[in-house]
């Protein structure tokens, strides 16, 4: 159908990795799945902390993160209330199924020392709201039911973002997508045509947005883990 189901992962710069790792393995109980030399990347190296067996929370380590300084409302938000610059992650909420699991959280969590604030009733869900290391903004919620787009969407704000009544309702139900197989891929549309590009944040992975997909697979893929295994 051509939609995303779910976060596979999120991952956060970190100059101490062995840190983060300890905070979500001790205080949320989320398993290391994966910590190796970052593919392609000199120096970096890539922990993943398993969510489910399709979702994880990922860490990206550099050397050099230790020396850019931490500026509240820049590089963090800050404040779950308070502004911050455009792009920066504002903070990650992980899911619990039921309320009685949302409390265990918040007893493990506080537990390890960690304070924690709630739960807070949103409606349509309950959250707790805590601090990670590095000053992650983290948060657990809790859904019963789907959200209501008849109760939650507030005409007064669709007003005020000057949205169209057929733009919500395109928004409300996106035209779905199916890929024909049969027919030729969909060719890469050209640079700086006003659309975001993941270029821009390093020039020098530009030229290689316009190699042929099937040699950006075949000499930019790393697949093999670092560690061999003798299948038993």
């Amino acid at each position: 159908m051509g939609i995303v189901n779910g976060v596979h992962h999120v991952a956060f710069m970190t100059a101490n990795v062995k840190e983060q790792i300890e905070f979500f393995s001790d205080v949320l109980g989320l398993k290391l799945k994966a910590l190796y030399w970052m593919h392609n990347v000199d120096g970096y190296f890539h922990a993943f902390m398993e969510l489910n067996d399709n979702s994880s929370v990922a860490f990206v380590f550099a050397p050099m993160v230790k020396d850019i300084p931490v500026e509240k409302g820049v590089s963090h938000a800050g404040n779950p209330v308070k502004p911050c610059a455009p792009g920066v992650m504002q903070h990650i909420a992980f899911s619990v199924n039921t309320e009685s699991e949302l409390l265990t959280m918040r007893d493990r969590i506080r537990s390890h020392g960690v304070r924690v604030l709630g739960p807070l009733n949103h409606g349509f869900c309950q959250s707790i709201y805590f601090a990670g290391p590095e000053n992650l903004a983290l948060e657990i919620s809790t859904s019963s039911t789907s959200i209501d787009g008849e109760a939650w969407i507030d005409p007064e704000v669709v007003a005020l973002n000057k949205i169209s009544e057929s733009e919500l309702a395109r928004y409300k139900e996106p035209a779905p997508y199916r890929r024909d197989t049969g027919a030729a891929s969909i060719t890469q549309p050209p640079s700086n045509n006003g659309m975001p590009e993941y270029s821009e944040m390093d020039p020098s992975f530009a030229a290689a947005f316009d190699l042929p997909d099937d040699i950006v697979t075949r000499e930019l893929s790393e697949s093999t883990p670092p560690v061999t295994r003798t299948p038993t």
